[in-house]
């Protein structure tokens, strides 16, 4: 995938804007394996919520990092394959539409970023988490308002998180092309909620979401 070389100013001025998003990973660089968490798909009508844990080597350097809406698909879908190659570890979780209708989509996150912490295979010294405490963990956890923004640990698992729910995302649109997944990824958007009203919801929809929409059910079994 063609992404734009830097040079010269350009360059200097990225390179500066990431050594901004170090300020959380030096006043932890005292430990030796941090760990940035975060979630995408907590307010989608359907699909599971997707929560990523990354830790990234002291000295890593990746261009264009940021929080993962900052940036195109086309840097998404780069940053992925740079970030998977580069990291210590990462690991991935996830919640789905049945387990969200379940325990409710604040615990069902909890779930997913305990279940990413848990596939590491390393055991991180502190969590850098995007504006939560995750319950149940015994590691040290800095909650940080815009975490993705502010620091590059966090953004990586932005990235992760939102990379991988869009492909699920995607394939779903192959078995349920009617509802446009594709585009909107779930999103609650015009073209949304003009399916649901003709087709009812499918087993990927989250029930607990659609309580005020007043839909006829047309799929048949749920997906938990």
């Amino acid at each position: 995938m063609a992404v734009r070389t830097l040079t010269g100013e350009k360059l200097e001025k990225e390179l500066a804007r990431l050594e901004a998003m170090k300020e959380y990973e030096y006043t932890y660089e005292a430990c030796s394996h941090i760990c940035g968490i975060d979630e995408a798909g907590r307010g989608p009508l359907a699909g599971p919520v997707v929560a990523a844990a990354v830790i990234l080597p002291k000295d890593c350097q990746i261009l264009y990092l940021n929080d993962s809406k900052k940036l195109s698909q086309q840097k998404r879908e780069f940053l992925y394959e740079e970030i998977t190659k580069k990291a210590l570890a990462y690991g991935i979780g996830m919640a789905s539409p049945g387990r969200i209708d379940e325990i409710n989509i604040l615990r069902a996150t909890y779930e997913a970023m305990s279940q990413a912490v848990e596939k590491l295979g390393i055991l991180p010294d502190i969590l850098l988490n995007d504006a939560v405490t995750i319950p149940g963990i015994d590691i040290m956890q800095v909650p940080i308002i815009k975490g993705d923004a502010k620091s590059v640990s966090i953004a990586a698992a932005s990235i992760l998180a939102k990379v991988t729910r869009d492909r699920m995302m995607t394939e779903y649109d192959k078995i349920y092309p009617q509802y446009g997944f594709a585009k909107h990824k779930g999103y609650g958007t015009a073209l949304h909620i003009e399916a649901l009203h003709k087709h009812g919801p499918c087993p990927i929809h989250r029930r607990t979401f659609l309580k005020n929409f007043h839909l006829e059910d047309k799929s048949g079994t749920e997906e938990s």
